[in-house]
């Protein structure tokens, strides 16, 4: 039986002009989200702010980003968690948490004990709905302590953003963009970012650096443009 992969939506299919042109017209081999790819670089997730990241994956082979926001609770896409072939989402014992994930190696492993999706949130509309496109995993024991965590930050044009998750080309280890901006919020709520991420780095937490200087969280990505850059779910609206 085949089950969909955790893909990134494009920015174009979000807006509504994805269709059969767009689709075709660009290289196969070339994944959304990216541009040369220059800016991403390898990041360590023992260290602050990324000691939050997760990866999520199931026992079908789904592999997206998660992030940590109280010691049992991470946060991911709806997406991901979605089966196309079934109409249900996964049974939350078959979802898995490792914390800290690279190369193999991981300082936490826990599995969902239930999870949570927003009402607003529907999946045969994602275009529509991408802006609740999250999911609230509630985990069997703790998988992070307070000090690591990051508050949830109100976003806003022009701020400073960093992007790391687990994606399809370098699904082994944390891998993304330090040095991006927030560059608008659509009328739905989704914020734009210019940050370079691709495939499987759905649910990972868009860092904005608050007025002050200190980084947070300001949204969870959830789809790719055509080009660098692409969409996530505002965490405060």
């Amino acid at each position: 039986m085949k089950f969909r992969s955790c893909l990134l939506i494009s920015f174009l299919e979000l807006a509504g002009l994805g269709g059969a042109g767009h689709t075709f017209a660009r290289p196969q081999s070339v994944l959304p989200g990216l541009g040369d790819g220059a800016r991403r670089e390898l990041i360590d997730v023992n260290k602050a702010p990324w000691r939050i990241l997760a990866r999520v994956q199931t026992e079908l082979g789904v592999r997206c980003t998660g992030f940590a926001v109280a010691p049992t609770v991470v946060m991911t896409a709806a997406h991901c968690l979605w089966l196309p072939a079934t109409h249900h989402y996964i049974q939350p014992k078959d979802i898995h948490v490792l914390m800290g994930y690279a190369r193999g190696g991981y300082r936490q492993h826990a599995q969902v004990a239930r999870f949570v999706i927003p009402a607003g949130y529907d999946p045969a509309n994602e275009a529509g709905t991408a802006s609740n496109d999250r999911a609230t995993l509630l985990m069997d024991h703790p998988v992070a302590v307070a000090a690591d965590l990051l508050p949830a930050v109100e976003v806003r044009d022009g701020m400073s953003a960093m992007l790391v998750g687990y994606p399809q080309d370098r699904s082994e280890v944390p891998f993304g963009d330090v040095e991006c901006h927030i560059n608008g919020v659509t009328v739905s709520g989704l914020v734009h970012h210019d940050c370079e991420a691709t495939k499987g780095v759905s649910g990972a937490p868009l860092l904005v650096r608050a007025p002050e200087g200190a980084w947070g969280v300001g949204a969870l990505a959830v789809g790719a443009d055509v080009g660098p850059g692409g969409l996530a779910a505002p965490l405060i609206r």
